[in-house]
């Protein structure tokens, strides 16, 4: 990859993160959440204006300055971070600077750009997709923290941890779940004549087949999706290791043998109702909290959206994904969102920013119970083994959800995101549309690959 972008590639980048950065697709509702912080009690500053005094590194030998999005979510987060870590620190402190996930983007690629590193905080939250990008196109910002004392990267889901690596080199410490599920009206199902485990480790020609009887008996979709979007796309794709690019990061649509075979399946899958494309993110989680589908595929954090049905109680319930028939690497796990935390090298103290992070994200069980009533699940594998893990849900019908989808973190396989991810996925998306309304498929990846290609210079 190159390491030098033109002026011109920059801003078209940071263009394309900042569209993606408050939808409902591969960001989560956290993830687009801005309101202002409101706990007074904190050192949570609520602004996002980095010319300020406390918005770049703080500079004190116990102070860490933090950008991060969604006080509910992420800020929560960082303040029971930084209470357990205060337990055996007690004069640590962090100063949070709420800054939406637009606004960081800009933010950094401005500092990067001209040179200004010192506007940066010592951490700051990147969303996964996005990392590598950041990475590769602002070497100079990241603190490689491969060797920091106190992470141990290998207790990590191996798939989310490689979200924020590259070559070889880990840049962020894996924070939010971002495992897919397969969640399910387990009442219409058995109206149809299914259960749950008839849906468990299946596959796509499986879940269609039971889909077109499920619509015949109930006359309702198991799916929905965003129409123009690409989040059951990308699912499917990196459920067998997938990517939109090959080895070297050239753009890899036109002869992708795993990729023709999702659009293939999404097409049937389209054709036959089983899934039906809804027009805006509202849409889409009315759909399944009014009962016009019988279940969704996403990341974990959809589990929110899912419970604010409360009538629907004890009719959900959980599993994995349906895999990709024909391919030797297609498994039943993927992803969908996530961020992790990065330190920057305008840090004056990266050692204690790693340690920080290493001891609460990257080390404590106690951690990862106290913030898991926001939803906010581990990829942190020996969380799986709390007590807090197991507790069974009454809404999924007794399931223990939490270590279920810590399970099946730790087996999602690992996918080249790639520097230019969101480029390839709007334009696969584009493709698989006009493809839906007629387009042919073979042609219209073509012209994919073809903008694919403009948009890196190649």
């Amino acid at each position: 990859m190159k390491k030098v972008i033109s002026v011109f590639v920059i801003m078209v980048m940071v263009l394309s993160l900042v569209a993606c950065g408050g939808s409902g697709g591969d960001e989560t509702d956290s993830s687009s959440n801005t309101d202002s912080a409101t706990d007074a009690t904190t050192d949570t500053t609520a602004t996002d204006d980095t010319s300020s005094e406390d918005a770049a590194a703080s500079g004190d030998d116990n102070t860490l300055t933090v950008w991060c999005w969604d006080p509910a979510f992420n800020i929560n987060a960082m303040e029971k971070a930084e209470a357990i870590y205060q337990q055996e620190n007690p004069d640590f402190k962090l100063n949070i600077v709420e800054t939406p996930w637009e606004d960081l983007q800009t933010k950094l690629t401005t500092a990067a750009s001209s040179g200004q590193l010192d506007t940066l905080p010592d951490i700051f939250l990147m969303q996964d997709n996005a990392f590598q990008k950041n990475v590769i196109s602002f070497p100079d910002v990241f603190v490689d923290l491969t060797n920091m004392d106190g992470i141990d990267f290998s207790q990590f889901a191996p798939a989310k941890a490689g979200f924020s690596s590259v070559d070889g080199k880990n840049y962020g410490v894996p924070f939010d779940n971002g495992a897919a599920i397969a969640a399910y009206r387990t009442d219409v199902l058995e109206e149809a004549g299914y259960s749950l485990d008839d849906f468990t480790d299946i596959t796509w020609d499986e879940y269609l087949e039971m889909g077109k009887d499920i619509l015949a008996k109930t006359g309702k979709p198991l799916l929905s999706g965003l129409a123009g979007e690409s989040d059951v796309i990308v699912m499917m794709l990196q459920s067998a290791g997938g990517s939109f690019f090959d080895e070297n990061g050239d753009p890899f649509i036109v002869g992708n043998e795993v990729l023709e075979t999702v659009a293939e399946q999404y097409l049937e899958l389209v054709e036959a109702g089983v899934l039906i494309e809804v027009n805006d993110w509202d849409q889409y989680i009315a759909s399944f909290n009014n009962g016009t589908v019988a279940g969704t595929i996403n990341g974990a954090w959809i589990m929110a959206s899912i419970q604010a049905a409360e009538d629907q109680a004890g009719n959900w319930g959980i599993t994995n994904l349906p895999k990709l028939e024909g391919l030797s690497a297609a498994t039943n796990y993927s992803t969908q969102g996530g961020s992790s935390w990065a330190v920057t090298t305008n840090s004056d103290n990266p050692e204690l920013a790693a340690d920080f992070l290493g001891r609460t994200f990257g080390g404590s069980v106690e951690f990862y119970e106290q913030i898991l009533p926001t939803g906010a699940l581990s990829t942190y594998l020996p969380a799986a083994d709390s007590d807090a893990y197991t507790v069974p849900s009454d809404f999924f019908g007794g399931q223990e959800v939490f270590a279920l989808i810590t399970d099946y973190a730790g087996r999602i396989p690992q996918s080249n995101t790639g520097v230019y991810f969101y480029e390839a996925r709007d334009a696969v998306a584009t493709a698989i549309t006009t493809s839906v309304h007629g387009g042919d498929l073979q042609s219209e990846l073509q012209v994919a690959q073809d903008t694919l290609s403009f948009a890196m210079g190649r």
